[in-house]
């Protein structure tokens, strides 16, 4: 499980399957960097997916699935293909959020909840039975285009002082710049994709040089 005492650079993967196992194959062995089957990647190889990408990495696997319904049915099959955390949207309904959470819990897996698009993150936080372990403040892909839009960080300090035992994980900064300042700012999760999507044979140079923005 994460340890709250360290920041991490969780790296989303969406190529073809063949690719994103060779692309993990030149990862450097760092207990701080989370892999993450990204959700075009589960669209298209699914349980199977998964199951491949973590027996490639061994380490900690978050598939993003971004659950908006059944939330409990799609944590067992997460589970099952070996993952360590699953991603659940801020805009599906309380109690689906809410049974998320709790499978999660017993599948002893760590429920995220993505906050994209959601300005008002405590507006969800409140209604829900319990606070999940991770809250992922959310820059969309399609935002990123041509858009000024910042990435949140403001609310970071406000989830931590009132659940003092969640984790921040931030999506949508893709520079080692970005990265830098998500965590300056506290968070624990810097989230990243485009690069190494964009030059998957540099993974391994990528993947150390965002490393050496965390503290």
């Amino acid at each position: 499980m994460l340890d709250r005492r360290q920041s991490y650079l969780q790296i989303a993967f969406n190529r073809s399957l063949g690719e994103v196992l060779q692309m993990v194959s030149m990862l450097p062995k760092s207990n701080r960097i989370i892999v993450e089957a990204g959700t075009p990647f589960i669209k298209e190889y699914g349980e199977m997916g998964i199951r491949a990408l973590k027996e490639a990495w061994g380490g900690y696997l978050v598939a993003d699935l971004k659950c908006m319904d059944r939330g409990s049915t799609e944590v067992v099959m997460a589970k099952r293909a070996g993952a360590n955390a699953v991603t659940c949207l801020a805009w599906a309904p309380i109690p689906t959020i809410d049974a998320f959470i709790e499978e999660c819990a017993k599948n002893n897996l760590d429920a995220m909840v993505d906050m994209m698009n959601v300005e008002f993150p405590f507006e969800i936080l409140t209604k829900l039975k319990t606070p999940p372990p991770v809250v992922v403040l959310h820059r969309g892909v399609d935002e990123l285009e041509g858009s000024d839009k910042e990435l949140p960080l403001y609310d970071i300090h406000k989830i931590k002082g009132l659940y003092g035992n969640v984790l921040i994980s931030v999506a949508g900064g893709e520079s080692p710049r970005a990265v830098r300042r998500t965590i300056f700012n506290d968070a624990d999760i810097a989230v990243v994709w485009r690069s190494f999507y964009d030059n998957p044979q540099k993974t391994a140079d990528l993947a150390n040089e965002f490393l050496s923005e965390l503290r």
